[in-house]
């Protein structure tokens, strides 16, 4: 019975669901408004009529319902789910909803129409917890409905609730439909499939563990978590277990070859965060499942100031890190077999990756053949289509082939066929952008660049090579940060023998010839065989009258540029659409001796 308080104050048990709603993707206001405002009406108002229960109040991105029973209460939830779902798969993804809901048992205070206390805070928070497409209840709905309804429960153990004294067992009601955004549900992510993915190199990303001892900070871990997940499937170029699959580890110890093989990947990321004060430590170990081998291991510092940020920015420099050092390890660890074990597309594709990163002529040749086995076996291999573009156009542009234009028009066509196999595949943007670079498309090729790092934002390659045209373009102010952050996302990447010139040469336009030379010679250092950086060195020097150190570069120069001053001009302006660039590139190489 309910118990009377002062004036119109009464408290009473109820059960209490918040469901929270919101775009799976972003749209303008209007358009959000409409899409939450139809779900209301058509949606959730009519299912809770239907089963007995009262919207206390609504917002524009949830609503407040009570009921007397708790069954009719989780019955509601579960057809709300049934029928949002239905309804999303009618809708363009740009128009689709996310639900999520939260339900508890408790007092609650009645005043005026409207219900308070913790009853209904806990519930609003569940909702908050939960993920698009899921329920979340507490323990003791667990415990009334369990046996009576025709539904299980995954326990996810016990969470300290914001402004709750108490932490709650929370449970998953199951069956949940999870929606994910466009992006998310496109991007390759799949569940776990042991004993293998036909010899891919799967990645398998537990849970990162919460040392802070701040239940606050375990929404932190799980977001990277997850946004690792989705960020890693983006890349298209291997296999990424689901979360619900690498979940099922949180709060466990982890026994990595065991992971490994019940989740049928070869490599396993794990992680954990600390904060202490207004400081987070994120920390991240790569490691091969079936020997233990730790092939990467970061260790990140961060000021807390905006949570999501912070989040957002440990989440791209841990994906950033690990992607070249994984493609790496693979690749090397297929060259390294004397004998190939399938003669598939994959293994074909990984050891043209081998020579091609090699980056000579010999080793060129060589990386072309594996991938033209690659697609004879798969046409339709985006991977291999793209790595064929990018060394086909590599070949052109540093002299490698009798009829430069020849490769530059096959290249464009290959990089196209890439997109059309798979245009959310971030390296066929990225090999289109290359080869517009040479094919006079200096707008596309910057508006390809700007898609890449859209669909990866850890493509530390794509943040380099676009300084490049922007330096072509006559912006190389803009040029050095988007270098650095390439830098700082990968930066003991192996291609940064080729990020080196856009740094240099920016440095060059601005008149910064000091630090020119600095970055080119790194970049010559690095791979004797790329002669971009020497390019900026030589010039530099040229401008600062330093030409007896000049005709020490010179002859390194030439071997690598067997061209004079006009065929070097000629390829330059194929490039750069700002042509005072060019020119005052050509008077520092004039100065240098380069005729």
């Amino acid at each position: 019975m309910p118990e009377e308080a002062q004036g119109h104050v009464r408290r009473r048990l109820a059960a209490i669901l918040f469901a929270g709603y919101s775009r799976l993707l972003p749209g303008d206001e209007a358009d959000n408004f409409a899409s939450v405002t139809r779900l209301l009406s058509e949606i959730i108002k009519p299912q809770v009529l239907k089963s007995g229960g009262n919207i206390i109040r609504w917002t524009g991105d949830g609503a407040l319902v009570e009921f007397d029973s708790i069954i009719e209460a989780v019955r509601c939830a579960a057809a709300l789910r049934e029928r949002v779902s239905q309804s999303n798969q009618a809708l363009v993804p740009e128009r689709r909803v996310a639900l999520r809901m939260g339900i508890n048992l408790d007092d609650v205070i009645t005043e005026g129409g409207d219900v308070f206390g913790d009853g209904v805070n806990i519930a609003a928070r569940l909702e908050a917890l939960a993920e698009p497409g899921s329920i979340y209840v507490s323990e003791i709905v667990r415990d009334r409905v369990a046996g009576r309804m025709d539904f299980e429960f995954e326990d996810l153990g016990p969470h300290s609730l914001k402004n709750i004294a108490r932490p709650v067992r929370v449970f998953r009601l199951g069956g949940e439909i999870r929606e994910r955004s466009t992006s998310r549900a496109n991007a390759g992510i799949v569940p776990a499939n042991p004993p293998g993915f036909d010899d891919r190199f799967a990645i398998a990303v537990l849970p990162f563990v919460n040392f802070s001892g701040d239940p606050e900070q375990e929404f932190f871990a799980d977001g990277i978590t997850e946004d690792i997940i989705s960020m890693l499937a983006g890349w298209r170029a291997f296999p990424v277990i689901a979360r619900d699959s690498t979940f099922i580890y949180k709060g466990k110890p982890a026994d990595i070859k065991k992971v490994g093989n019940e989740l049928g990947v070869r490599y396993v990321l794990e992680g954990s965060v600390r904060k202490s004060g207004r400081r987070v430590r994120a920390t991240a170990q790569l490691i091969r499942s079936d020997t233990g081998h730790h092939i990467v291991a970061e260790r990140y510092d961060r000021d807390l100031t905006d949570l999501f940020a912070l989040q957002d920015e440990i989440t791209t420099a841990i994906a950033g890190a690990i992607e070249p050092e994984l493609l790496k390890f693979e690749r090397d660890r297929i060259a390294s077999q004397r004998q190939q074990h399938n003669e598939n597309a994959y293994e074909l594709y990984q050891r043209g990756l081998w020579h091609h990163y090699r980056h000579s002529k010999a080793d060129n040749i060589e990386a072309q053949g594996y991938f033209e086995r690659a697609l004879a076996l798969d046409p339709q291999y985006p991977q291999a289509t793209a790595a064929l573009a990018i060394a086909v156009c590599n070949a052109g542009y540093l002299g490698w082939s009798e009829n430069q234009e020849r490769n530059f028009e096959e290249s464009f066509n290959l990089a196209q066929r890439a997109v059309g196999s798979d245009g959310r595949y971030p390296n066929a943007r990225f090999a289109l952008a290359l080869t517009c670079m040479y094919t006079h498309r200096s707008e596309r090729a910057i508006a390809e660049f700007q898609q890449a790092i859209k669909l990866n934002p850890s493509f530390a390659a794509a943040y380099a090579v676009l300084g490049h045209m922007l330096t072509y373009a006559g912006r190389p102010e803009e040029t050095i940060p988007l270098v650095e952050k390439a830098i700082r996302l990968s930066p003991n990447d192996p291609r940064l023998f080729i990020w080196l010139p856009a740094l240099a040469g920016a440095h060059y336009q601005l008149g910064h010839y000091e630090q020119a030379i600095e970055a080119g010679r790194r970049s010559w250092t690095l791979n004797r065989n790329w002669p971009v950086g020497l390019t900026y060195v030589l010039a530099a020097l040229g401008q600062l009258g330093r030409t007896e150190e000049a005709r020490t570069v010179l002859p390194s120069f030439k071997a690598l540029r067997p061209i004079d001053l006009a065929g070097w001009e000629r390829n330059a302006r194929r490039v750069f659409t700002d042509r005072a660039a060019v020119d005052h590139l050509r008077d520092g190489l004039r100065r240098a001796g380069f005729e």
